[in-house]
């Protein structure tokens, strides 16, 4: 059997939008020989919709817009696997299922429903679907195929040492006698996901001795992107045909001769950790409507890898930088910023924040009297910074990207109102020590545009005098063990220190930190996600709580 994989980039709530895409990447394929093509999960919808599936209108458009589609394809030859909402029979509980559809002739031929719903990260699926009670195969031609959503297919149970659901409906289908397993899915991207979609697949073709065609959405959607690296595996879990990462792709892979189109997937994780950025503020910018883009340039390490992802999403006439000296600025942090910008062929301006600074102190020393300076005077040039660029973001009609790193908002060293404010948060989920290897991968593509200065010298916020980040922080090579271990794998303040041979006082201090500035957080911009926790929708603390480790 000749499948393809129709791996593309969809927009939620865009229903002609998506449809066209599926009718045009059916036709493609049918041209190519295929004898079916397989999309998404949620396709015609796009994903994740979240509270839209509660308004009616949502559903009854889908369901409109799925018989048009069904008719739009009845003049192509191949059956279609497309992911969409369906009415569920049940006379209680949810009333709607995330389903999979078999679109031939013109009608609707068979309907899987996902049986198991992820309620975990940033996944909510149980707050929206009823789950299937049970689930068949179905022939496509001659072929017994088992349809598979997401989910469904990352229950293995010899794979996971605690399976989170009973059933395995990868297993039930198998038995049922099926040829061939198509997994539909709208699984997103964080660092390392790729390698272990390919492991847990892998071991599922060769437990049931089946071959397998797994397709991906690929795109951003808010804080999510999806990767796509959709790929087929013979029944020994062997790689036929792998597709592009964060990229739209067409792959026709065949089956019985084992061949297909082997794209590039960027094997180094950096290079698809800033490709994920790319994507995720390129999606963000066009689907919520934006053309331009500004961005505060520090002359910092944080501001400039911002700005080459920026020009990578939007093009270098697109980005507008802006400096801001302030009355601890050196110089140094207006000529790397401008040298930058010149580097990456993008708009420069400079609009000081010393006069209003002086404005603001005057206005407020009287009632600051007696009170000697401290952070109030660093925060409200932060601030200034912060009106400055909502002023020309709301002139000049273009989104304000955000350069604070996780790091920083781990640990609140981010000024509300301040460096906060914006309507995209590029690298909020990017370590500090992360964001140096990320800017080699833009130089490498920007013909070193972010100038050697940038890299070298010490990070600061210049709102004091010969301020430096260690005066409040640790090392960040230090300090990025510490998060990872409490944000990403949970652990308590004493293995963290236990694992990592630092003093446990420390520790605590970080630990502290990260659970007072939750209240910042939650008033961030939305972040895109790289790793496997992320401020935001994957990551959902109480801010009012009394609970300390």
């Amino acid at each position: 059997m000749r499948i393809a994989l129709g791996q593309i980039n969809t927009t939620v709530g865009d229903f002609s939008g998506n449809a066209r895409k599926i009718v045009d990447y059916t036709r493609q394929a049918a041209a190519q020989g295929a004898e079916l093509i397989v999309f998404p999960e949620l396709s015609l919808t796009g994903y994740p919709p979240r509270d839209l599936v509660e308004k009616s209108s949502f559903v009854q458009t889908c369901e409109s817009m799925l018989e048009k589609l069904a008719r739009d394809l009845e003049d192509t030859s191949i059956p279609v696997i497309c992911g969409t909402l369906a009415q569920a029979d049940n006379a209680e509980g949810k009333h709607l299922h995330n389903s999979a559809v078999v679109l031939h002739g013109g009608k609707v031929q068979f309907r899987q429903d996902k049986m198991l719903l992820p309620t975990y990260d940033v996944f909510d699926e149980g707050r929206y679907f009823a789950p299937a009670e049970k689930q068949s195969i179905t022939f496509i031609g001659d072929r017994k195929v088992a349809i598979s959503i997401c989910e469904d297919a990352w229950n293995d149970q010899h794979y996971w040492a605690r399976p989170l659901y009973e059933r395995d409906p990868i297993a039930e289908l198998a038995a049922q006698g099926a040829d061939l397993i198509v997994s539909v899915n709208a699984s997103p991207y964080h660092q390392g996901k790729r390698s272990q979609r390919h492991e847990i697949f892998s071991k599922i073709a060769r437990r049931h001795n089946l071959p397998l065609v797994y397709v991906n959405q690929v795109g951003g959607n808010d804080q999510l992107v999806f990767d796509g690296s959709s790929f087929a595996m013979d029944a020994t879990g062997k790689l036929l045909s792998t597709g592009c990462s964060f990229g739209e792709d067409l792959l026709i892979v065949d089956l019985e001769k084992g061949t297909g189109p082997q794209r590039q997937n960027y094997s180094d994780e950096h290079e698809a950790i800033y490709q994920a950025l790319v994507l995720g503020t390129h999606d963000y910018i066009r689907k919520c409507g934006f053309g331009k883009v500004l961005i505060g340039l520090s002359g910092g390490i944080d501001s400039a890898l911002v700005a080459a992802v920026a020009v990578d999403a939007v093009g270098a006439e697109n980005v507008i930088g802006v400096g801001m000296p302030g009355p601890y600025s050196t110089d140094h942090s207006l000529t790397d910023a401008r040298e930058l910008a010149a580097n990456l062929k993008i708009r420069f301006e400079v609009s000081q924040i010393r006069d209003a600074y002086e404005v603001f102190l005057k206005t407020l020393n009287p009632l600051f009297a007696g009170l000697s300076p401290d952070v109030t005077e660093e925060n409200l040039q932060s601030r200034l910074r912060g009106v400055t660029l909502m002023a020309l973001s709301n002139k000049f009609g273009a989104l304000v990207l955000t350069t604070g790193n996780k790091s920083e908002l781990a640990v609140g060293y981010a000024t509300l109102y301040g460096d906060m404010c914006g309507g995209l948060a590029v690298i909020s989920d990017v370590p500090k020590t992360l964001v140096y290897p990320l800017c080699r991968v833009a130089n490498n593509r920007h013909a070193n545009a972010i100038p050697e200065n940038i890299f070298v010298k010490p990070p600061s916020a210049e709102l004091r005098p010969d301020q430096k980040d260690t005066d409040s922080l640790p090392e960040y090579d230090i300090l990025d063990k510490i998060l990872e271990d409490y944000i990403e794998d949970v652990l308590p303040p004493h293995v963290i220190a236990e694992r990592n041979q630092l003093p446990i006082d420390l520790v605590r201090n970080i630990v502290t930190k990260v659970n007072r500035n939750e209240y910042k957080r939650q008033q961030a911009a939305p972040g895109l996600r790289v790793t496997s926790k992320a401020f935001g929708i994957g990551r959902r603390y109480p801010i009012a709580q009394g609970f300390t480790e």
